[in-house]
């Protein structure tokens, strides 16, 4: 998903004249910390919630007070997981978008864009979650898949998250499925030699190392 299909139209773009407390209460409204700044479709930075409170003048104009991220927006077709990367890094509440010729478009929320990723990793679907710790040079996408699907079960999403330097054996490959009862695909892998760090299901899992399994077994509420 890009940028441009994120955009929230509800969110409104402040303009230099507009006033502190016209902020405020637009923040307060749409439930976020900060809105766009915008000079006829010129960018000029976002205010903050934070930084009004401290204006003693509710009529003080927009135009007068300190921005945030003048240098720090995203273009329309840059990815979600570029913005969301972006908003966390700056501990962003709403990012600008802009279109090739530099003019503002729109308005990206967080917590939108939260729940969009969400979406894109089928969090929300049914299905159990595994944990496999592995070493990098044994990490083959292609491999494990075959072995999960040969049970008939497919892989929504998947997070591979490396090693710290010098601890080869501790990386992780977090794997969504479609299916909530695991206990053939934990089998299989186990069988091929792939460590099980956790299993997180709606349905009770076994394997052929229950004692263990058992020890990191959660279920989730759906």
């Amino acid at each position: 998903m890009l940028a441009a299909e994120l955009i929230d139209p509800m969110l409104p773009a402040l303009k230099p004249t507009d006033s502190v407390g016209q902020a405020l209460d637009w923040m307060q409204e749409h439930r976020v910390t900060q809105l766009v700044l915008t000079d006829q479709n010129d960018y000029r930075g976002v205010v903050s919630e934070e930084l009004l409170m401290d204006v003693s003048d509710d009529e003080r104009s927009l135009g007068d007070v300190m921005r945030l991220f003048e240098q720090t927006f995203v273009y329309e077709d840059q990815h979600l997981f570029e913005i969301l990367g972006l908003v966390i890094q700056n501990h962003m509440d709403v990012v600008a978008v802009l279109n090739e010729g530099q003019e503002f478009t729109g308005t990206i929320s967080a917590s939108e864009l939260l729940k969009q990723f969400a979406q894109e990793l089928g969090v929300q679907d049914a299905g159990a979650i595994l944990i496999l710790s592995l070493n990098e040079r044994d990490y083959s996408m292609a491999e494990i898949s075959r072995l999960i699907e040969s049970n008939n079960v497919k892989v929504v999403s998947s997070y591979f998250s490396s090693a710290a330097y010098g601890m080869p054996d501790k990386s992780r490959l977090t794997l969504k499925l479609n299916r909530r009862d695991i206990t053939p695909v934990i089998s299989t892998l186990e069988r091929f030699g792939y460590q099980i760090e956790a299993a997180f299901a709606n349905a009770p899992v076994e394997s052929i190392d229950q004692e263990r399994l058992d020890s990191l077994l959660r279920y989730l509420n759906t």
